[in-house]
C-alpha cells in the first residue's frame, strides 16, 4: 500500500513538473523590427540579438526589463503557409513597443527568423516565462 502511495505521489510531482509551463502560457501576437538594436528603453546601448520590445500590458511601466520570454510560433496572423519553423526561441526583454505596435512581442529580426519565415511577418504565438 505505501508503495503505490509513493508512486502515485512521484507521478504527481512529474505531472506537475510537466504541466507548469504550459499553465503560465499566454497567447499573443508577434512582429519583428530590424537591425541594428542598439537603442534600448531598458539599457539605453545594448548588442544582444536575441530580444523583444513588449507591448504596455506587458511593459509594466518598464518593470519588464530583463524579462526572458520562450517563445514559440503557433501560425500566421494572416494567410501564409508554412509561416512557423517549429522552434522555439529564447528572448529577453529590452524595449517598449510603443503604439501603433502590431504585436505583443516586437522580435528583433533574428529571433523571428528562429521561429518562422520572415515572409509571414505577423504571427500567432505562445510565450512562457
Amino acid at each position: 500500500m505505501i508503495k503505490v502511495v509513493v508512486k502515485f505521489v512521484v507521478m504527481m510531482i512529474v505531472f506537475a513538473q510537466i504541466l507548469a509551463p504550459i499553465a503560465e502560457a499566454a497567447l499573443g501576437k508577434a512582429v519583428y523590427y530590424d537591425p541594428p538594436y542598439t537603442r534600448s528603453a531598458c539599457y539605453g546601448t545594448q548588442r544582444e540579438t536575441m530580444v523583444v520590445g513588449v507591448k504596455n500590458n506587458l511593459w509594466q511601466n518598464g518593470r519588464a526589463c530583463g524579462r526572458r520570454y520562450r517563445v514559440r510560433c503557433i501560425g500566421a496572423t494572416y494567410n501564409f503557409p508554412g509561416a512557423c519553423t517549429g522552434r522555439t526561441v529564447d528572448v529577453k526583454v529590452v524595449d517598449f513597443c510603443r503604439e501603433p505596435c502590431n504585436g505583443d512581442l516586437n522580435l528583433s529580426r533574428d529571433a523571428f527568423r528562429v521561429i518562422a519565415n520572415i515572409d509571414a511577418g505577423n504571427i500567432r504565438v505562445v510565450y512562457t516565462p
